[in-house]
């Protein structure tokens, strides 16, 4: 058996002596495991680092066994995905995010948004709004996605305000303010065709929209925990945000 596809590296643990077990997310193979030889030499620890896209080769003898990879770099991005609070947590988060899908399972459109969010590390505040459509896609891909584009009440798809915990829906203003204490809030940057972009607010209550749900059906159901990564994201790229709202020193008041 061989295939070769490319891949963004997510995770590696060691294997014997010089060894290591390399965790990938491939574009059209999903998260996949393999062995790579001397993965512990100075020539192949750069390329094993976490958010690192390569080329990689699969062999094995019969499909179901763990296999050897051989992993030819494409782009070194670690180094950078090193400078800031939220790069670091942020790829240690969408490890453990793709970890929650089944191994070997295509999801090519996860692979791509884990690119381009990977690109976009340099700027946290754009980040953490990317990660958080990347939680709702994989929300959605699990089989527990949400649906807000009209009010699970009433069909209209105009001023929708919440998100109901039971359904995952959104719910206009009218049709839950008798309920609004028990509903979600639904961030404006997240309905459709917004064009607004996320502040400090709006941030957190989707990162409390998304937790909510993977608590619910996901870690609670399973037995696990939230990985730490996320919370160390979250406090980074709020504190992004709230810094670029801030006004600029020596501003002069009006």
């Amino acid at each position: 058996m061989q295939w070769q596809d490319e891949a963004i590296i997510i995770g590696v643990k060691r294997h014997g002596e010089t060894s290591v077990v390399a965790e990938v997310m491939t574009r059209s193979r999903g998260r996949h495991l393999g062995l790579v030889r001397s993965g512990r030499s100075r020539t192949m620890q750069p390329v094993l680092q976490p958010g690192n896209r390569v080329e990689a080769v699969w062999r094995a003898r019969l499909d179901e066994h763990l296999g050897e990879f051989k992993l030819e770099p494409v782009k070194l991005r670690a180094a950078r995905l090193m400078e800031t609070a939220t790069s670091v947590y942020g790829v240690q988060a969408m490890g453990a995010l793709l970890r929650l899908l089944p191994e070997r399972d295509p999801h090519p459109h996860l692979y791509e948004a884990l690119d381009v969010i990977l690109e976009t590390m340099d700027d946290p505040a754009d980040a953490g709004e990317l990660f958080i459509r990347f939680e709702l896609a994989i929300l959605n891909d699990l089989g527990y996605g949400l649906d807000l584009a009209e009010c699970a009440a009433t069909g209209v798809r105009d001023d929708l305000l919440y998100v109901s915990p039971k359904s995952g829906r959104a719910v206009s203003a009218a049709a839950g303010a008798p309920y609004a204490d028990r509903l979600l809030a639904l961030p404006p940057f997240l309905k459709e065709g917004a064009r607004t972009a996320a502040d400090a607010d709006s941030m957190a209550a989707a990162f409390r929209l998304t937790g909510f749900f993977l608590h619910r059906h996901i870690y609670e159901p399973r037995g696990i925990t939230e990985n730490a990564a996320r919370n160390g994201f979250i406090q980074a790229s709020l504190k992004a945000l709230a810094q670029r709202t801030q006004p600029q020193a020596g501003t002069a008041a009006s």
